[in-house]
């Protein structure tokens, strides 16, 4: 098989550049209430007093943003702003840079008045019309954003497609891998499947027979690995690049992509998919009519139904929940530093992060190819002909 019909499944899984997006719905309305309680909580204190808040400090940096920080802080910081694309009674296009304005929130409480915190802040864009709290978009009220006691925020948001660091690193990995593929593919036109590799074509030849060898063929069969090779490899690379690009602390690196669980929901949604409308007859009558006494059947298909859910569901939360923790163990030890304000805890925690950062790049590596492997298992479980006697 040539690798670079692998290219072409790119496609498939590029419609899941939205989701990031959407996930800040949700993802940033949680963090959103943890910031507003820990703010509260500094207010309590007294105005004018700032302490380090690890919790928020490793929430905001695992989050996904509408612009890479590159150097700086506050008015001298030097950032890369990212198109903010909405639907507001109309196509809306402008740059993440436009939301220069910071505003101090405003809290209603029951009684309908008034208690402002320090500590929190949105931004709202130069003309006034649009906020951003905690990396999600809302109309304002002639640029005032309010918020109810529980720390949302009681303006509405419109339809919000904007290319954010989950998106520019997606979009990113896409590039690089369709640029490496049709860079092999050419070598193996030109020289010959027999020919020996060489550059990038000697390190891309083990990896894409490590997928054929060592999952493909063991979990699918010799027989009807082929046609699933495509989507294997992509979703092998697609992982592991964006995995790695997750690692780099600088731009264009620092997105969480692999750990923004609508990235891993529409993985894991295509491999069902892929499972699924692969199913043969044996697959779809263990399904509905499973060997068991009829008496049972209707305990039964519920639960074999209810079972392949779960499979998807597995492979989402696996892949989300090992890449987010290994960003938080080692944001954790830098915040130990911070957290004590002494500079001494570095000699433990700055030795200890670089441990578990170099781990992670076999974490990055593994968690790829567990993805790759349990998608063909699930794969090979639909298609494999069972003998009857």
């Amino acid at each position: 098989m040539k690798p670079t019909k692998s290219c072409l499944s790119l496609l498939v899984v590029l419609f899941s550049f939205v989701t990031p997006s959407f996930a800040n719905a949700t993802e940033k309305q949680d963090s959103g209430k943890v910031a507003h309680d820990s703010h509260a909580a500094h207010g309590e204190e007294g105005h004018g007093t700032h302490k380090f808040n690890a919790q928020e400090f490793i929430l905001h940096h695992v989050s996904d943003a509408h612009d890479f920080h590159i150097y700086g802080e506050g008015a001298n910081a030097i950032h890369f702003h990212l198109p903010i694309i909405l639907i507001d009674g109309g196509l809306v296009v402008f740059s993440s840079g436009k939301f220069t304005d910071s505003k101090q929130a405003i809290y209603i409480n029951d009684d309908t008045t008034k208690v402002a915190y320090d500590t929190t802040h949105y931004t709202v864009t130069t003309d006034g019309k649009y906020a951003l709290h905690h990396e999600k978009m809302y109309k304002t009220e002639n640029g005032i954003l309010t918020f109810d006691k529980e720390g949302y925020p009681n303006q509405t948001h419109p339809l919000d497609f904007s290319i954010t660091k989950n998106v520019f690193s997606l979009l990113l990995s896409a590039i690089i891998l369709l640029l490496v593929f049709m860079r092999v593919g050419a070598a193996y036109k030109k020289k010959g499947l027999d020919s020996a590799p060489k550059g990038l074509q000697s390190f891309m030849e083990p990896l894409i027979l490590l997928v054929r060898d060592e999952i493909a063929k063991p979990n699918i069969g010799e027989k009807k690995y082929r046609k699933y090779m495509p989507y294997l490899l992509t979703i092998f690379f697609f992982i592991w690049v964006n995995n790695l690009i997750g690692l780099v602390p600088f731009f264009p690196g620092s997105s969480n992509l692999s750990g923004n669980i609508a990235f891993t929901l529409v993985l894991a949604v295509i491999t069902y998919l892929v499972t699924t409308f692969s199913g043969n007859k044996d697959y779809w009558k263990h399904l509905l009519m499973p060997p068991v006494p009829k008496a049972l059947w209707i305990l039964m298909i519920p639960i074999e139904l209810v079972g392949t859910l779960t499979k998807p569901f597995a492979l989402m939360i696996r892949l989300f929940a090992n890449i987010t923790a290994g960003h938080i163990v080692v944001l954790s030890f830098i915040c130990i530093i911070f957290t004590n304000q002494a500079i001494g805890w570095a000699g433990m925690s700055v030795p200890m992060a670089l441990f578990i950062g170099v781990l992670e790049l076999l974490v990055a590596f593994l968690q790829a190819f567990v993805f790759t492997m349990l998608s063909a298992l699930f794969i090979g479980g639909a298609v494999e002909e069972h003998e009857h006697h």
